[in-house]
């Protein structure tokens, strides 16, 4: 078994509740999954942060902080897209990278599926009203592509409903 097949299995036995099997698997992975992510191969790195979510592995969030930083725009998709995926049950992995969500989304820069990614992510998080004025920003921008500011308007609408849902 290779990475990529033991993070399919640790994706399934996540959603299919074998979490002894998973912590199993964790252990298994570790050495290989912080190798991939240290890998001079932007293809390897890309993998092993999109792994730690399949796996969800809560543990990795700090690796997953450094995929955001990456110089490849694979390894930081992927990185985003674990970051959403473990966000979906608690919203402190969105909130704990907030500030690199909120970088990548003012970069003008930065590779327009990342920043896509990046405003999916912050749905998941904490309604702060920084992100909230940010995304509208964005969806209001003369210099924002259209579908990125249809998601950046559509994660403003949710993060406010969420905001007046606490009140």
């Amino acid at each position: 078994m290779n990475l990529a097949e033991a993070a399919a299995h640790a994706d399934e036995l996540a959603t299919s509740g074998g979490a002894q099997e998973l912590a199993a698997l964790r252990t298994e992975w570790d050495d290989e999954l912080e190798a991939a992510a240290r890998s001079q191969d932007f293809q390897e790195r890309a993998f092993a942060f999109r792994a730690v979510g399949m796996f969800r592995w809560r543990a990795k969030e700090e690796l997953l902080r450094r995929g955001l930083d990456d110089g490849s725009p694979a390894a930081r998709g992927s990185a985003l897209l674990s970051v959403e995926l473990l966000s979906r049950e608690h919203p402190s992995t969105v909130n704990s990278v907030r500030p690199l969500l909120h970088k990548m989304l003012s970069d003008p820069d930065e590779n327009a599926a990342v920043r896509r990614l990046a405003i999916l992510a912050l749905k998941n998080g904490s309604a702060q009203r920084d992100t909230i004025v940010l995304l509208e920003g964005l969806a209001a921008g003369d210099d924002t592509d259209a579908e990125l500011g249809r998601a950046a308007s559509s994660v403003a609408q949710q993060l406010k409903r969420k905001a007046a849902e606490k009140r």
